[in-house]
């Protein structure tokens, strides 16, 4: 994961994020370009420890789309219903879906045909509206949630301006006055000296996330309290 982190980095980034729609939301019986069309923001969640916000630009992604069908979108006379729709493959519409949200990034995607199984110990709190195979119906089935065998995933590594927020407040939560009570962090063998210049490295490290576009906040609002 670390190797794989860092192909995601340049620039002296060293963290990404993960975001995940688990699962994620398609109607059962949809081609692919039906099922990303029908979403304008990508519908993933941030699994990271971080307040969530929108993410609009990226600098660098790898996505994993899985367990949803790998078959060429419908054919219809006339103008495609959207660019998705004109793509060849599975693979170019997942890249293209890609490339609408998140111009000018480096990404990478993949598709696998294989869904996430989430038969027992899995916990089971998904919806009634969903088949055993994780697909959205319009109304609830008759039979247990505990009834899913599977769910379609879309999953994805990014290095975004987002992340100066979360490492500007990670900086924000150490220098708080409370850190002078915890006595057993230095006497564990933490020098102060070392403590203040991984400081500063993390600080460094969250300017590398800023930009003009979304950095989520300067590092004097970080500061600020």
């Amino acid at each position: 994961m670390l190797h794989f982190a860092d192909s995601l980095t340049f620039s002296g980034r060293k963290v990404v994020a993960a975001w995940a729609a688990l699962p994620f939301p398609a109607l059962s019986g949809s081609s692919l370009p039906d099922i990303l069309s029908a979403h304008q923001d990508v519908p993933w969640k941030l699994l990271s420890s971080w307040k969530e916000q929108k993410v609009s630009c990226c600098f660098a992604q790898s996505v994993v789309l899985r367990g949803i069908c790998q078959e060429k979108g419908t054919s219809c006379l006339g103008q495609p219903p959207s660019p998705l729709h004109s793509c060849e493959s599975p693979e170019q519409v997942l890249q293209q879906y890609l490339h609408t949200h998140f111009p000018g990034a480096f990404s990478t995607s993949h598709l696998l045909q294989q869904p996430c199984h989430t038969q027992p110990p899995f916990p089971q709190f998904f919806s009634p509206l969903l088949t055993r195979r994780g697909f959205l119906l319009d109304k609830a089935q008759g039979f247990s949630s505990a009834g899913v065998e599977s769910i379609p995933v879309l999953a994805a590594l990014q290095s975004s301006p987002g992340l100066h927020w979360l490492l500007s407040g990670l900086c924000r939560e150490l220098r708080a006055p409370r850190l002078r009570r915890w006595s057993g962090f230095f006497t564990a063998g933490v020098e102060q000296d070392e403590f203040q210049e991984a400081l500063e490295e993390l600080k460094s490290l969250a300017q590398c996330y800023e930009t003009g576009f979304g950095a989520g906040g300067s590092e004097d609002e970080a500061d600020s309290d």
